[in-house]
């Protein structure tokens, strides 16, 4: 069974960053595509951040020139970089895994961005 741990989250002021971390119980080399997501109350579930096997990170304009993805390999851990945050990034931030085999999430993190 994949399991996916975010850890990172927390509350921070308007202007401030934080880096989120999601380690996998499998190699990441598995999975097609790892993202991150967010959801905030009463709002859908949007994607924040993914990569792929090969090329470069893709990022709505919402977050794109704030938010950065990363992966460690050797760790099965990606990470979410998160600058310049708003009041308007306030969610739940959930690390997603892809492949054939099925569609993963984590528990989820919450990031509170508020003065």
């Amino acid at each position: 069974q994949v399991q996916l741990v975010e850890s990172g989250g927390g509350l921070v002021q308007p202007g401030g960053s934080l880096r989120l971390s999601c380690t996998i119980t499998e190699s990441i080399f598995s999975f097609t595509s790892l993202g991150w997501h967010r959801q905030a109350p009463g709002k859908q579930r949007e994607l924040v951040a993914r990569i792929f096997k090969i090329g470069s990170p893709y990022y709505p304009d919402s977050v794109k020139g704030r938010f950065t993805m990363s992966r460690d390999n050797a760790k099965n851990t990606v990470y979410l970089q998160m600058n310049s945050l708003k009041p308007e990034d306030t969610a739940v931030y959930y690390c997603n895994a892809f492949s054939t085999s099925g569609n993963y999430w984590g528990q989820g993190t919450q990031v509170t961005v508020s003065s």
